[in-house]
């Protein structure tokens, strides 16, 4: 599988959180609005229980790329 067609969903039961690899621009913008939750050196990188839903979605909002979403 190639790594730009990777997709991942991340979800708390409220909220889910999906990353595209392919579009991600590694912008930094959520390690800086939301560390508790977006830290990049770890697996899953992406610890969803870490925070509110609310501050998980003003965090994905300010994403330049579109890479993170939510539903």
């Amino acid at each position: 599988m190639d790594s730009m067609d990777i997709t991942k969903e991340y979800t708390n039961g409220e909220l889910t959180v999906v990353w595209q690899a392919g579009k991600c621009i590694h912008s930094g913008n959520c390690v800086r609005n939301n560390p508790d939750v977006f830290q990049p050196k770890e697996k899953p990188w992406i610890k969803i229980d870490a925070s509110s839903s609310e501050k998980i979605r003003e965090t994905v909002d300010k994403c330049p790329s579109g890479a993170l979403t939510y539903f």
